[in-house]
């Protein structure tokens, strides 16, 4: 016979959203952006319902989850001595943590609270990359949404691969996209 748990009301609300987004950041880190809203409750301790009154869909659970990554690009990016080397460094590793936050980016086009994230993140690139053009280290032809191209493809391997492969497979990956950046 299970026990049921006791209700600690309101008190709890704050403790429940903080377990709420550590259980999805796992959950989203080993089963992608599609992982289970149950399973994640589950992890957290809660139940569906507190999972829903924090975070009424999975673009909001992800968007919490996935804040921490694009303010990290941000205060990346906003210091001078940064290059757009440094930030798709960054976009790297953060994508090998968890394939699911460019996976959030690319759902972008199914709900319009996602564009504003992928605007920050491409307006960061393009930043970047307009500084690395005028020193001559990136092609002019290149675009910010040809970066975003080359991070999805990379997202795409290490969607596939298990975690301890990610880091070598995206350096190799970058050591071959590069030249068609560089070039």
């Amino acid at each position: 016979m299970r026990t049921r748990r006791e209700n600690r009301g309101r008190n709890a609300a704050a403790a429940n959203r903080v377990a709420l987004i550590g259980a999805a950041r796992e959950q989203f880190a080993s089963e992608g952006f599609d992982a289970s809203l149950s399973a994640i409750a589950r992890q957290a301790g809660v139940g569906q319902g507190s999972l829903y009154r924090h975070f009424p869909d999975r673009v909001s659970l992800a968007l919490a989850v996935f804040d921490d990554n694009v303010t990290a690009l941000e205060a990346l990016a906003a210091t001078p001595a940064s290059t757009l080397d440094d930030l798709l460094t960054l976009i790297t590793e953060q994508t090998a943590a968890s394939v699911a936050f460019i996976d959030m980016l690319h759902a972008s086009d199914e709900d319009p609270r996602l564009h504003e994230v992928v605007g920050r993140v491409r307006a960061l690139l393009e930043g970047k990359l307009l500084a690395a053009q005028r020193g001559g280290a990136i092609r002019a032809t290149v675009t910010p949404d040809d970066l975003l191209l080359a991070v999805r493809m990379v997202a795409g391997l290490l969607a596939k691969s298990t975690p301890a492969e990610r880091r070598d497979l995206a350096d190799r990956a970058w050591a071959m996209l590069r030249p068609a950046i560089t070039g």
